[in-house]
């Protein structure tokens, strides 16, 4: 492929952008350093991490070890409501599976090689799937996976580690509402895919949410805390099940979600 200067300004360009332009002055670039400043809320996840009962050491380690919101909001939440270490652990790593079905497409497009292979696996998450995915060319997914993953990752464990030492600064934290946290954090990520997409999406995604909480809600009682998590999360398996024997499209698909 060959260049032309820009109409505007005489700079080489090619389909994706400027020519050798540096990585912060492509789009992709760009576009990767904006989405970084999602990891912002890892105040939000350090405090909660410390109202769970974890040392702002041992909160700061297990971000660094999982880099996960979603798992990690789990991780807290299920050790904060007074559930075993198993429960915990089960329920951060379901919701963490969701990153290895990425890596399966991510490893074809990005190829990063053998040294860089347990990096990018370390980030590859909801955000830096969804810039990569949304590139024209490897070369531009490269730099927006790289990009929003590093920057992602840097923000969201400074965060992480400020909003750890605020929480033990505060002190209990039911007195501030930081034990409903988990909560409001989970609401958080889900409701835009109960409410964005199509009219299909919308009523598999409410169909499973719903099947969810009746699920959580009746088992709760007569399991060990964070189990019902676990038991909640079979309502994604038979929503999913009756709508490909229905012929539907699934409610989601990956790298819409974010977090």
């Amino acid at each position: 492929m060959t260049s032309a200067p820009s109409p505007a300004s005489g700079t080489p360009y090619l389909a994706g952008g400027l020519v050798d332009a540096p990585w912060w002055r492509t789009p992709a670039g760009r576009e990767g350093l904006a989405v970084g400043t999602v990891g912002l809320y890892g105040v939000s996840a350090g405090a909660l991490g410390v109202a769970a009962g974890l040392s702002v050491w041992q909160t700061v380690l297990t971000s660094l070890l999982i880099f996960s919101g979603g798992s990690q909001f789990a991780l807290y939440g299920v050790i904060g409501a007074g559930g075993g270490a198993l429960a915990a652990v089960a329920t951060s790593t379901l919701l963490g599976l969701r990153n290895g079905f990425y890596g399966l497409e991510l490893s074809r497009l990005l190829a990063p090689g053998r040294r860089l292979l347990p990096v990018a696996a370390h980030l590859t998450i909801d955000e830096s799937t969804a810039v990569a995915l949304a590139q024209d060319t490897p070369h531009e997914s490269r730099v927006g996976f790289w990009t929003t993953g590093i920057a992602l990752f840097v923000v969201w464990q400074t965060t992480t580690l400020l909003g750890a030492l605020a929480g033990e600064a505060m002190g209990d934290p039911r007195a501030y509402g930081l034990d409903a946290a988990a909560a409001a954090a989970f609401v958080a990520l889900v409701w835009p895919r109960l409410t964005g997409h199509g009219a299909d999406r919308r009523s598999g995604a409410r169909a499973t949410a719903a099947l969810a909480m009746v699920l959580t809600l009746v088992s709760a009682p007569f399991v060990p805390t964070g189990v019902e998590v676990l038991i909640g999360a079979l309502a994604a398996l038979v929503v999913g099940l009756r709508g490909r024997r229905g012929g539907e499209r699934p409610a989601t698909a990956p790298g819409e979600a974010v977090a």
